[in-house]
């Protein structure tokens, strides 16, 4: 859908499927801060009545998702209040995945940080 209304969809992708670096897309996202084992910043990229961004940060066990929205015009509010429960929805089923994946590295490697 993000496509059609001119947005980049996800034809984009990653230098290097194994390591992520400022710049790199990452699904409808591009990689704008990312500190390895304590912050990950992205900008959407896809079209919306606004900017937004997807934080996560690491401070000790604790894994944190936030969601910034800046609107612009009236169509950001309405954009912003029509989709929050599906963004609750996808990102609680985010949060839990790299929770789930974070979970199964470290039986493998031993060890949770990079």
């Amino acid at each position: 859908m993000d496509k059609l209304v001119g947005g980049p969809g996800l034809s984009r992708g990653r230098r290097d499927a194994a390591e992520l670096r400022i710049g790199d897309g990452l699904d409808f996202w591009k990689v704008i801060d990312l500190q390895p084992g304590q912050r990950l910043l992205l900008l959407a990229q896809m079209k919306v009545p606004g900017k937004a961004w997807l934080e996560f940060s690491i401070r000790g066990s604790e894994l944190t998702q936030t969601a910034y929205f800046l609107p612009k015009g009236l169509g950001g509010p309405l954009y912003w209040w029509a989709m929050k429960l599906f963004h609750a929805l996808i990102f609680g089923r985010m949060i839990k995945k790299v929770v789930d994946l974070a979970g199964r590295l470290s039986s493998l490697t031993g060890r949770l940080s990079p």
